[in-house]
């Protein structure tokens, strides 16, 4: 169990910049359809195969979409020094404030909920805080919204909140829209959603992202290890077993 203080811990965005394996690895009690992905297992028990694959950092779901709870981000903090995304629909100032208390290094801003002065408003927050401001963005016109992108991680949803991240993802949205992300000046493009085996990340990195936030396909597999051994086979043209 950590003891250390998140005053300490690397920030969210040093530390993916500086992994060989630059995949937020996510701990997540229900897909989008309600099922149910931790199989008996405990978060601990997660996060602990997690830490022996190698992630860079950790994304906690605590939206209650997917059986999430500011708890869950509590808890995971006391497990890990890891740096900590806390993956919600954050939309106040306060909302930053209580993902500083609770252990998060970073916190997600998803474009298509917020105004333009909201957004200002919420990456100055972070970044005042300490905090990595994580920001989902779909299209073009979300991405120009977005201010002090060096200081962000910009991230390209391949799935839809208007139906709950429903169905299969769009991987071809990343790939259509990391030329433009990536001329905002973000350090570190990352593809998040619909991420669905080591094949498909291994090409999303060989194309220049990054990073990637992956969940389900992660929590589904009976190693996480395997499949980032898997990623990297892949990027060498190696098969994929």
């Amino acid at each position: 169990m950590s003891t250390r203080s998140t005053a300490t811990k690397t920030s969210f965005l040093e530390a993916l910049l500086a992994s060989p394996t630059p995949v937020v690895m996510e701990v997540k009690r229900r897909d989008a359809h309600g099922y149910d992905l931790l199989g008996g297992r405990t978060p601990a028990a997660i996060v602990a195969a997690y830490e022996t694959a190698g992630a860079p950092c950790i994304s906690v779901v605590t939206g209650r979409w997917f059986g999430g709870s500011p708890a869950l981000l509590r808890d995971v903090a006391a497990m890990t020094d890891l740096p900590l995304l806390q993956k919600d629909f954050i939309t106040r100032k306060d909302q930053i404030r209580s993902a500083k208390d609770l252990g998060a290094s970073a916190v997600l801003l998803t474009a298509a909920l917020l105004p333009e002065s909201s957004m200002r408003t919420l990456v100055t927050e972070a970044l005042l805080a300490g905090l990595t401001p994580f920001v989902e963005i779909t299209t073009e016109a979300e991405l120009a919204l977005v201010p002090h992108a060096s200081q962000c991680v910009i991230a390209v949803n391949n799935k839809d909140i208007k139906t709950r991240e429903r169905g299969a993802g769009d991987l071809g949205r990343s790939l259509d829209l990391l030329p433009a992300v990536r001329a905002t000046g973000t350090p570190c493009p990352v593809s998040a959603s619909g991420i669905d085996g080591p094949a498909t990340a291994a090409n999303l990195l060989d194309a220049g992202f990054g990073g990637l936030l992956v969940g389900t396909s992660l929590l589904r597999t009976g190693s996480p290890a395997a499949w980032v051994d898997a990623v990297a086979g892949a990027r060498k043209g190696l098969a994929v077993r």
